[in-house]
């Protein structure tokens, strides 16, 4: 009777321990790009970025992705970020120069099997503009292994261009058919500033594609007060989500949120951080 009642409690341990482990705190965050101006208003860089770092770490996020910060900005946010690492290239050229669109991870939970990046355009694999876009746009890929479980999965993260309109929605397409070639049916998120709300085209096409589903769409729980974008002023309201996170359908995704913290009456950057948290269910 005791051996079966050890048995029992051991198989309740194991699997309460593998239900733990398949579930991800997972966030897309742009970071704002540090800048004399923003400094001169009071949201400078050095200021905001120790509240960025106690905000992730509040909520414990295991991936997530960020836009628009520089080479030094996502050194200084690791150094404040123990137990975490970062993959990503500059958007300039490549290497360490301009934007970068970087993927954060726990380095102790996940191991990185591979990483990559390409350019929203026609030509993928150099710095370049494409189609109609004001600049060039980069995505980061990466490829993880939870390390407990054993579990593979891709994580894309980018930021689409503010101007350019047929730049996003060729930019979403292609983006799908790089995630079709790389990850083919395999479990993926993909996470980013995509510069337009849930009523536009290009985010259609991905919410649309049968391949991708929004996070919030799927969420039971939501908790979304304000648009994403809220230019330093934490005042703003309203339903526009400039900033997603959409995955397959192995992730089952139990709560969504639009985190509007502040300190001292001011965001840490112009746009929130959106979190979701879900399930791997296969």
């Amino acid at each position: 009777m005791k051996i079966k009642l050890t048995l029992i409690v051991l198989l309740i341990t194991a699997t309460a321990t593998f239900t733990k482990a398949q579930q991800f705190n997972i966030g897309t965050y742009n970071l704002r790009n540090a800048n004399k101006g923003d400094s001169t208003a009071g949201n400078g860089w050095g200021e905001r970025y120790p509240w960025v770092a106690r905000l992730i770490q509040f909520q414990d996020l295991d991936i997530f992705g960020t836009q628009e910060a520089k080479y030094h900005q996502l050194t200084e946010l690791t150094d404040s970020l123990p137990g975490y690492k970062w993959v990503g290239a500059g958007r300039d050229d490549g290497k360490h120069g301009g934007e970068h669109s970087a993927i954060f991870y726990k380095s102790t939970r996940f191991k990185l099997l591979k990483t990559g990046d390409f350019w929203m355009s026609t030509v993928t694999d150099k710095p370049n503009k494409g189609w109609d876009a004001a600049l060039p746009r980069i995505c980061t890929w990466a490829q993880f292994k939870e390390t407990k479980t054993g579990l593979v999965f891709y994580f894309f993260n980018l930021h689409m261009d503010h101007i350019g309109v047929v730049a996003r929605r060729e930019s979403a397409k292609l983006v799908l058919q790089k995630i079709k070639q790389m990850a083919g049916s395999m479990p993926t998120i993909l996470t980013g500033d995509f510069n337009v709300d849930q009523t536009s085209d290009s985010y259609a096409v991905i919410n649309n594609s049968g391949v991708l589903k929004d996070s919030y769409v799927l969420s039971p729980i939501k908790l979304a007060p304000s648009d994403t974008f809220n230019e330093f002023n934490a005042n703003t309201a309203g339903d526009k989500r400039i900033d997603h996170i959409f995955v397959t359908k192995q992730f089952k995704v139990k709560r969504y949120g639009i985190l509007t913290n502040t300190y001292h009456g001011r965001t840490p950057s112009d746009h929130y951080p959106v979190v979701a948290v879900m399930e791997f269910i296969k």
